[in-house]
């Protein structure tokens, strides 16, 4: 069985903006990893501000591999309102260098910022694909504990989205990212003691779109959509209908705790079986119709 590539990597904070002695000494420790062939490669996360030719040839000295960019809205006046300290401009010209470098490019953009609108987000998702990173995480804004969002939603100036609202804007992004071969890594915060249920034991957030399994949330609202539209297709009034898809898609197409399953039948009162089969490419699915109104009256 072959090794899945191992990665070291430098999150959480804006990796190119610390002390340069700092950065040599952590990524010597990592390169060390590497040369005895522990470790594939190194990933970091960092500003687009932080970016320049001096800092990437730094980076390709200690063969970090992938660079990810904090980019979160393409609009100046949203980048100032979260107080972000830099402009689109900033992630244009940091993009392009890294790319030139033979770095892979991602970028990580947010939902739901202050003021920040869908159609907003959508351009946002359009400026990114234009700088052609090689992957995308997409973040939901939460209100976090003893922070100035926390004050301005207390103050009712900032409302956060529903859950319901983040799987909504969310799935179009994903939908266009895969559209143009963008792998999409990540959608919504990884789950920890701290990115829990608001009011839950340790957890540090107040408001806005969390759930356990947000992405899976959004992928199965994906394929609802294709199944509906799919059943919107058949010239048929459909009664009972098989969706046969790779193993790897059944729960997503099911539904979290069978949320489509029910959805169809409440909707549109259509029966959902899913079937697997491994020949089926992921994401692509076969629909047959098992039973329509006509055979069910017949009965």
């Amino acid at each position: 069985m072959k090794r899945r590539g191992v990665e070291i990597a430098f999150f959480g904070g804006s990796f190119t903006a610390i002390e340069p002695k700092v950065q040599e000494e952590l990524l010597q420790t990592a390169y060390e990893y590497i040369k005895n062939g522990k470790v594939d490669s190194i990933r970091i996360s960092t500003r687009p501000d932080a970016i320049n030719k001096e800092i990437l040839k730094r980076l390709k000295k200690y063969k970090v591999k992938t660079i990810e960019l904090g980019v979160q809205s393409a609009n100046d006046y949203i980048l100032k309102r979260a107080n972000r300290g830099h402009t689109f401009e900033d992630v244009k010209k940091a993009s392009k260098l890294i790319r030139w470098y033979g770095f892979k490019l991602g970028h990580q953009m947010m939902v739901g910022l202050p003021e920040s609108t869908r159609i907003d987000e959508i351009n946002t998702a359009k400026a990114l694909i234009k700088l052609k990173p090689k992957m995308v995480r997409i973040y939901p804004v939460l209100v976090i504990k003893n922070t100035k969002l926390e004050e301005e939603y207390k103050e009712e100036i900032y409302r956060p989205l529903s859950v319901v609202q983040a799987v909504e804007i969310c799935k179009e992004l994903v939908r266009m990212f895969a559209d143009n071969d963008i792998d999409v890594i990540r959608v919504g915060l990884q789950n920890t003691d701290e990115i829990a249920e608001p009011g839950s034991n340790k957890s540090e957030v107040v408001a806005g779109p969390y759930h356990p399994a947000f992405r899976q949330l959004v992928e199965s609202a994906m394929w609802y959509d294709a199944i509906v539209a799919k059943i919107k297709k058949l010239n048929v009034k459909v009664k009972e209908v098989q969706v046969t898809v790779n193993p790897i898609d059944i729960n997503n197409v099911i539904g979290h705790k069978k949320e489509n399953a029910l959805k169809l039948k409440d909707v549109y009162d259509v029966e959902l079986i899913v079937k697997q089969d491994e020949n089926i490419k992921q994401g692509k699915s076969k629909i047959d119709v098992i039973k329509t109104y006509e055979d069910f009256l017949e009965v």
